[in-house]
């Protein structure tokens, strides 16, 4: 009878080791990827890693940015996964994010990642600006279809646009960013004040002009790409126009807590499993050897703006600021 209290004990206390060994960790990882990308991007990582469970945390491109700015000094992200490579240069900059070179950096794209030699932010895709145009509602209105950002100033579209708000949106910002940088301040300036004459409201979401003209709530949205893309593909009458000049960014990962798991995270991100589901979305991945057409998306690669990441995380808050002086009267009011 003792005995068998004895082993019953024991394997008592090795299940009980065995169990607390397979425990999780969690690990906080910020993001502004889609939310409908986010189940897709934990499961195949935890399915990888199974002693690791990733808590997102998620909000729109400047409102993260700012989250993370604001709790500079007591960081409660281990990890930024999925944010506008301009942001992670702020980030570097305010010392937020840690210097790491994860495992297999050699297989990836430099043109995304930081480029500095002190490497801090690696590029997990490059999604893209596109002008929706919702066909039926155009017609309705005999609007034509536009060809050019100043097609967008004729008073033919007055009330017919929806853009981002470049302060909550990397969306919104990496356009405005794209005119400033390729237009020249004075110039670009100018455009957005003719621009905003036709606008009819900014949002706060970078997808959603697009998801607004898909509904025929608005003929054109300045939007992203990708969003575009899939309404197109499930059936929304949208074109997709991608002047010269179309704003992109690098959406990247980065490391805030100098962790083991937050490690195997941003290593799992940048690795090829990681990139094959990137590339379901987004026609431009950093994995070297990850390539795939997406259905849909519009040849972006001809019309890319010239874009300084660095400049763009540098001057944000100025422009932000002017931005907001002159138009933001017209933003959506914030859910």
């Amino acid at each position: 009878m003792k005995t068998r209290l004895i082993k019953t004990t024991l394997a008592a206390a090795l299940a009980l080791c065995a169990a607390n060994s397979y425990a999780t960790q969690n690990v906080t990882v910020y993001t502004a990827f889609e939310t409908d990308l986010l189940a897709k991007y934990k499961n195949a990582f935890e399915n990888d890693n199974p002693d690791i469970s990733i808590k997102w945390v998620r909000d729109s491109t400047g409102i993260m940015t700012a989250k993370l700015l604001a709790e500079k000094n007591n960081p409660r992200a281990e990890v930024v996964w999925g944010l506008a490579g301009s942001s992670m240069a702020l980030l570097k900059t305010e010392g937020i994010l840690k210097t790491y070179t994860p495992k297999g950096l050699a297989a990836l794209d430099p043109s995304l990642n930081d480029p500095q030699a002190d490497q801090a932010w690696f590029g997990n895709d490059a999604f893209f600006n596109a002008i929706c145009f919702n066909d039926i509602v155009a017609e309705q209105y005999n609007l034509p279809l536009p060809t050019s950002w100043d097609d967008l100033t004729k008073p033919v579209y007055k009330g017919h646009i929806a853009m981002p708000n470049p302060a909550s949106s990397g969306t919104g910002y990496m356009q405005v960013s794209a005119w400033l940088q390729n237009m020249g301040e004075g110039k670009a300036w100018n455009y957005m004040t003719e621009l905003d004459k036709n606008i009819s409201h900014y949002t706060h979401s970078g997808s959603k002009p697009c998801v607004q003209a898909g509904m025929g709530e608005v003929a054109i949205g300045i939007s992203m790409a990708s969003r575009g893309t899939k309404l197109k593909t499930q059936g929304a009458p949208l074109t997709l126009v991608t002047p010269e000049g179309i704003g992109w960014e690098s959406e990247a990962v980065g490391l805030v807590k100098d962790n083991a798991a937050a490690k195997r995270v941003v290593d799992w991100s940048v690795s090829k499993q990681a990139n094959e589901l990137y590339i379901e979305v987004y026609p431009v991945v950093g994995h070297k050897d990850v390539h795939k057409e997406v259905k849909n998306f519009p040849n972006v690669k001809p019309v890319m703006a010239k874009m300084d990441f660095a400049r763009m995380g540098d001057q944000r808050a100025q422009v932000l600021k002017t931005w907001s002086e002159k138009f933001d009267s017209k933003s959506e009011p914030r859910s």
